[in-house]
């Protein structure tokens, strides 16, 4: 086995294994020599793992003696398990799970012969190798091809890339909100209005009829490519656009959202028109929400967005607000979800003093969610893919951006519980943890005083908006968290996936 496929592996059996611990099985013993055994629930299976902020080197009780076990051997033990909880097979998703780590593999060597840029931000934003951590197969891209086919546009590749430009007839013209700046991205010829295209979704969609009709018609015209590259950022997606010098005449940079027709985690990434109906509502209410806080914390705003007609879900383009006009002067932004992997100018490699770092990523996190919640009735998915944090020249998080209203929610005044529920998953299960778990890994001391701190945290942000959910919170055992394995097996809806109570990090001693 080479280097790449070992390492692979690795990548591959942690989520997966993370999956089975959290949703399947039971601890059967307390930690011994770094390792610790569970029992499957189901089947009654014993699988013992290495201990750590990434479990790994997983070894399977025969009856007789512990084998080690690789990624395909994890599969058939997780499918075996599913099969006894839900009565059901599910082939699609166990090769899912192998594609994941084929896909691994591939990301791994180009990689290795990419350059990464020079950007600090962006470094983080292609920094996920391994991707979600409590996933069965998170860099499966079903529906896209061989990974010949689409390592070009891969972040974890470091991917940059011109855009395709096309040019849709005014009479086909879907627009909402403000788009002014899709047209500073190139030259429409009279009658038609300029629609960038992610060049991944045309080449998998131009073979379609009503694609393949609209151009036949003249509703679409091809009009060649941007002069300059696109980047690749963590959710594959959007991509970041520049502003000068790169792109000459533009004073800002933006990202821009657009429909894939690939499986990515739990969904096929297509922008249905109902998404888009819900962020033109959704957006301006979180836009003030931000704009009203007394602090620092930024929303990245999805200001308009322009489609043709007839293919609405095929070629829209979300406008985003880029970095530029919203984190701090001095300040470096770098993505949430990247310090649970590491990258090259990672603000962990140099911390010194974790409790004041975690302090003040705590202040920074926090207390804009709550209050967005609190004072303004908006739940933002906050999880570690959707969060910025702006750091300092030492190191030290002094501001947390939010992005992507898709995932936000104006609370109805009855029932708000699973629009609170959500948010603890987003918040605590998802962010919270996974930077907690990386801090105890890194610096092992820490880990008694950390969620003290939260708590602390939690408590002052209660006290000041009165919110009965913050002590319910701090009471509670535990906490619900989104079951990716079980949910994939049954073929879930991705907006009402299963869920498991996990132990409650927050919960005060009584």
């Amino acid at each position: 086995m080479n280097t790449f496929a070992r390492e692979a592996d690795g990548l591959a059996m942690a989520p997966l294994l993370n999956c089975l611990l959290r949703e399947a099985s039971l601890p059967a013993g307390e930690p011994v020599a770094g390792r610790v055994v569970h029992r499957l629930r189901a089947t009654g299976r014993l699988l013992s793992v290495r201990t750590g902020h990434r479990p790994g080197a997983p070894e399977l009780w025969t009856g007789t003696t512990w084998r080690p076990m690789r990624h395909g051997g994890l599969i058939a033990l997780a499918a075996q398990e599913m099969r006894a909880v839900t009565g059901r097979s599910h082939a699609a998703l166990a090769a899912e799970m192998a594609a994941s780590r084929e896909a691994v593999e591939a990301l791994l060597a180009a990689r290795a012969r990419a350059t990464p840029p020079d950007s600090p931000w962006l470094r983080s934003e292609q920094a996920l190798v391994m991707g979600h951590s409590h996933h069965p197969a998170p860099k499966a891209r079903s529906g896209g091809g061989p990974p010949g086919t689409w390592l070009c546009y891969a972040p974890e590749a470091h991917a940059r890339f011109p855009l395709v430009l096309l040019g849709v007839r005014e009479d086909a013209v879907v627009d909402n909100g403000d788009t002014r700046a899709l047209d500073t991205l190139g030259q429409a010829p009279d009658g038609y209005r300029l629609l960038p295209a992610h060049p991944w979704q045309l080449d998998l969609t131009h073979h379609l009829p009503a694609v393949r009709t609209a151009f036949a018609e003249g509703r679409l015209v091809h009009l060649g490519h941007t002069p300059w590259d696109a980047r690749a950022t963590a959710s594959v997606r959007t991509v970041h656009v520049p502003g000068s010098p790169e792109r000459p005449g533009a004073s800002a940079d933006l990202f821009l959202k657009f429909s894939l027709e690939v499986q990515i985690t739990n969904d096929v990434r297509r922008i249905r028109r109902h998404e888009l109906r819900h962020v033109r509502r959704t957006d301006p209410l979180v836009t003030a929400a931000f704009r009203a806080m007394d602090g620092p914390a930024a929303w990245l705003s999805e200001r308009g967005h322009r489609t043709a007609r007839g293919l609405e879900e095929t070629f829209p383009v979300l406008l985003r607000d880029g970095l530029d006009d919203h984190v701090l002067p001095g300040a470096t932004a770098t993505l949430a979800a990247a310090f649970t992997e590491g990258f090259d100018g990672d603000p962990l490699d140099r911390l010194t003093d974790p409790l004041l770092w975690w302090s003040a990523y705590l202040n920074c996190v926090v207390p804009p969610v709550l209050d967005a919640y609190a004072r303004h009735g908006i739940a933002i998915e906050c999880h570690l893919q959707n969060t910025l944090i702006a750091v300092a020249p030492d190191g030290t998080p002094v501001q947390a951006v939010f992005r992507d209203a898709e995932g936000a929610r104006a609370i109805p005044p009855t029932p708000r519980e699973a629009a609170w529920q959500r948010l603890v998953y987003c918040l605590v299960v998802n962010n919270l943890t996974e930077i907690a778990n990386v801090l105890t890994h890194r610096f092992p001391s820490t880990a008694d005083a950390l969620w003290p701190m939260a708590q602390r945290e939690f408590q002052r942000c209660g006290d000041e908006h009165g919110l009965p959910e913050i002590k319910a919170l701090l009471a509670a055992a535990t906490v619900p968290c989104k079951a990716n394995l079980l949910s994939r097996w049954i073929d879930a809806d991705g907006t009402e996936p299963c869920c498991v109570p996990v132990p409650n990090p927050l919960a005060v001693p009584s």
